[in-house]
């Protein structure tokens, strides 16, 4: 059943196939726009990268790019409910296509809350959206970052979560594409767990040299929502940061 949802001041149309995850909140975030800067989110799904770019950070322009069907039929909607047509433009397309689907050059940052999983690895997802979501098949790394070389500005941003075990990976991936790894955040669920995902900010032509960000824990000690996560989840619920 399709709901609308509080986002960021501003509301989002969800459906069970296609919806908000604490990944997406924290992606959002960590890679928030300047103002008049040009963006894409790369598989957008139901938009909440894109949304909550333009209701927190104002940039000037949001292409919020995605294959399925339906998830581009919510961002639609949900544009033309916040008002945000002209400012955030959804646009279905495979991003193998992507010289047709992006400028050359043209965009300050780009965002993607990539699948986790390479093909044949991880548990097999159940149908074709999780399946999409979850496991490199219309997305792979190095699909992404092919999309970020062309489309970037020198100096732009590329901006992306994986789960920790693709760490290595995609340091070396970005850096042999010509996308400089610059800044990363780990996140954890608690003090006694290991960091389980990060985030990770690159820019193209940029020069060599990586600073680390304080881990980001989801939970204190009492096992409640950490004060990093409330706030995340306060601007979420309540409005601009």
């Amino acid at each position: 059943m399709e709901r609308w949802e509080p986002l960021g001041g501003g509301r989002i149309l969800t459906s069970p196939r296609h919806r908000l995850t604490t990944d997406t909140l924290l992606l959002a975030r960590f890679s928030l726009p300047r103002p008049g800067e040009r963006c894409a989110d790369l598989g957008a799904g139901c938009g909440g990268v894109a949304l909550l770019w333009r209701l927190w950070g104002r940039p000037a322009h949001v292409r919020a790019v995605e294959v399925q069907e339906e998830a581009v039929r919510l961002l639609e909607r949900s544009v033309a409910e916040n008002g945000l047509e002209g400012a955030v433009e959804p646009l279905r397309g495979d991003l193998r296509d992507y010289k047709t689907l992006l400028p050359h050059q043209g965009l300050d940052r780009v965002a993607c809350n990539p699948p986790y999983y390479p093909l044949g690895s991880g548990a097999q997802s159940q149908g074709r959206e999780r399946a999409l979501a979850r496991h490199e098949g219309a997305l792979s790394l190095e699909l992404l970052a092919q999309c970020g070389r062309y489309a970037l500005k020198t100096g732009g941003r590329l901006c992306l979560c994986l789960p920790v075990p693709r760490l290595a990976e995609a340091l070396a991936l970005f850096r042999d594409t010509g996308l400089e790894p610059k800044r990363l955040r780990l996140v954890q669920l608690d003090q006694t767990r290991p960091p389980y995902l990060f985030l990770l900010e690159c820019r193209r032509g940029g020069r060599p040299g990586l600073a680390a960000e304080p881990t980001l824990l989801l939970r204190d000690e009492t096992g409640a929502d950490s004060p990093q996560l409330r706030k995340v989840y306060g601007d979420y619920w309540k409005g601009r940061p």
